[in-house]
């Protein structure tokens, strides 16, 4: 069955120029794996591929890095400055995960549709204005908060995340 997860992160856009950040289409979330029959395996996806990586378990004996029955299935941003919360940008991703109920190999624990430790990374660009550059950084569950990222070409702070991305089943 066809699992899909929702998940956003509210972003507040700093500095008096904008560095254009955007969403580079790579996602890492923690899902329950029915391949390789483990809980809470890091599985990265990038926007636009049939499949996803699952992490698997590198120990010997199970099962190493594999497909995944993984995709991003939709993708949008919106900007908050039109509500009157100027400098805010929403991030929402949906994740469609082929799913069948299982218990996990190692420690027989029952899967779940959203697994039990729900954790997500968003992989993010920038362009800055001055001098023309273009850097990366990304936002996960598991930061302390508030958190700002700062322009690797500039100094000046590009982003700030005062709010944890949420994961949400949606089906």
């Amino acid at each position: 069955m066809v699992r899909s997860i929702e998940v956003t992160a509210v972003l507040g856009l700093g500095g008096a120029r904008s560095h254009n950040v955007h969403w580079t289409g790579r996602i890492e979330i923690s899902l329950d794996c029915f391949v390789c029959r483990r809980n809470g395996r890091t599985t990265e996806v990038q926007h636009g591929d049939e499949e996803g990586s699952c992490s698997g378990d590198g120990r010997p004996g199970w099962i190493a890095r594999h497909p995944a029955p993984v995709r991003v299935s939709a993708f949008d941003s919106t900007d908050l400055e039109g509500s009157g919360e100027s400098g805010r940008t929403v991030l929402r991703a949906v994740v469609d995960q082929w799913w069948a109920p299982f218990h996990d190999a190692k420690r027989d624990e029952p899967a779940l549709a959203l697994t039990a430790r729900p954790w997500v990374r968003l992989h993010l660009g920038y362009l800055c204005p001055e001098p023309l550059g273009a850097g990366t950084f990304s936002t996960q569950t598991n930061l302390g908060r508030p958190h700002t990222v700062g322009c690797a070409q500039c100094g000046e702070p590009i982003a700030t995340d005062h709010e944890t991305p949420r994961i949400r089943l949606l089906t």
